[in-house]
């Protein structure tokens, strides 16, 4: 075991486990990975000695075997996760934990508020200056249980490690970093000034669709395999990952399987978040808003795809950098979109909106504004999110109670507040939204 991983799911089985798989010294490199909020997969695959079975479908279905986690944990065990991480075998800790799951304010800040993070600060108090740390009760959110692992690590001296969070957000190691010192200056200044000198932080884009297994899907591995696999991942062909940043004490050779690592990522992030993420996000409320279920049904409607198409346009505007080859990306997406094989709930995207459109939609409508152009294709995006919110129409969201709030006021303007103070003063863009808003409604008699 070389790697530890935090947050075991359906994604870091498609991506990060699949390329250390498929890389040319990927023996070399063990992953021991733990689960966020339930056990679930961790018991899934140890049933299965942590082998399972990666499902390519696409024109022609492929499969395979993956079997570089050779251990599969719940993480709640966060004093198993810190040995693993204080393991002087250890070289990196890679993490999936969702946007919202880090629970930081957009400056990348621990946020007080959230009933969680507020119990592990009260924790990382009592516990990081101790001489010996309790695990029972242990930390619930994943950054302060891997501040507990790099504490551990720093007591033993164990050499430098690689921090490589692997979430969709702009700059995800910067805000990592900032948020993980943050939450070390609660406890411990000698953990502070280790992870200043001991700990790196690589940033990542990621791109690999990956929805959840159906019973076909299931049949499916079976049909072609020959076994039955209980845990199996379903996922496209298409699979990207850009890196910028150091690894002190090794990697494997993910190039070898088709990672890229660069000097300027940024470029790469905003592609990613902005024409993927982005079109994905327009989908979600405005498909659902007109009747489909998932991203294939919703890209074959026409005047979907046609505001995908003047969104994008907007996005590459303001989009600039070395390979990013914004056609053919453009082109690869409506293929992957339209995939038939791939059943990707468009409600399963749409959940979490308040910090995905501050990422992938609210910086493109600024930039527009900024350039006195109107922005329609990025607003009609915020307009859908409005809609459904005004018709409670949206999935979960760690700010649902103050969308309620501001669904309940009239017009859009309070909801956009939610989002970006700046855009709620912006009267133009108000009324806008406003307009396009009112023909993605759905009547209580439709629903």
């Amino acid at each position: 075991m070389r790697i530890v991983h935090l947050g075991l799911g359906a994604f870091h089985r498609a991506h990060q486990a699949w390329y250390t798989e498929s890389c040319t010294d990927g023996e070399d490199w063990g992953i021991a990975a733990f689960t966020g909020r339930s056990a679930t997969a961790a018991l899934e695959l140890q049933a299965q000695a942590g082998v399972y079975t990666v499902l390519e479908r696409g024109p022609v279905d492929r499969l395979h075997l993956v079997g570089r986690i050779s251990r599969a944990l719940d993480g709640a065990r966060v004093g198993e996760l810190a040995t693993c991480i204080a393991a002087p075998d250890t070289s990196l800790v890679t993490l999936t934990v969702t946007e919202a799951g880090y629970r930081l304010t957009p400056e990348g800040m621990p946020d007080r508020d959230d009933e969680a993070m507020a119990h592990d600060i009260t924790w990382l108090q009592s516990n990081l200056a101790a001489s010996r740390m309790e695990f029972e009760p242990g930390p619930r959110t994943p950054l302060a249980r891997l501040l507990a692992g790099l504490e551990s690590r720093r007591r033993i001296g164990a050499d430098p490690i690689a921090i490589v969070p692997c979430d969709n957000m702009p700059e995800n190691a910067r805000l990592i970093r900032t948020g993980v010192r943050a939450l070390a200056e609660y406890g411990s200044p000698d953990l502070a000034d280790y992870l200043a000198s001991r700990v790196t932080f690589v940033s990542t884009s990621v791109d690999r669709i990956t929805p959840g297994v159906s019973a076909d899907d299931i049949a499916e591995v079976e049909h072609l395999a020959g076994y039955r696999d209980g845990s199996p991942v379903v996922t496209e062909p298409f699979h990207d990952w850009v890196l910028e940043g150091e690894f002190p004490a090794g990697r494997p050779h993910w190039e070898s399987a088709g990672a890229r690592f660069v000097s300027d990522i940024e470029p790469f992030e905003r592609r990613k978040l902005w024409l993927l993420n982005g079109a994905h996000t327009l989908l979600a409320y405005a498909g659902t808003a007109r009747g489909h279920t998932t991203v294939a049904e919703a890209i074959a409607d026409q005047d979907l795809r046609g505001w995908i198409e003047d969104f994008w346009d907007e996005a590459a505007a303001h989009l600039d950098g070395e390979g990013l080859e914004l056609d053919d990306y453009r082109a690869a997406l409506l293929e992957r979109f339209a995939n038939p094989k791939i059943r990707h709930q468009l409600d399963q995207i749409g959940v979490d909106g308040v910090t995905k459109l501050r990422v992938r939609i609210v910086p493109i409508v600024r930039a527009e504004r900024r350039r006195g152009r109107a922005g329609e294709g990025a607003a009609r995006v915020l307009a859908a999110w409005s809609a459904a919110a005004r018709d409670r129409r949206l999935p979960a969201d760690r700010y649902s109670a103050d969308v309620e709030g501001a669904s309940a006021r009239s017009g859009v303007g309070a909801l956009l507040r939610v989002l970006d103070p700046q855009l709620a003063d912006d009267a133009q863009l108000v009324r806008l939204v406003e307009g396009l808003a009112r023909g993605l409604e759905v009547s209580s008699a439709a629903r």
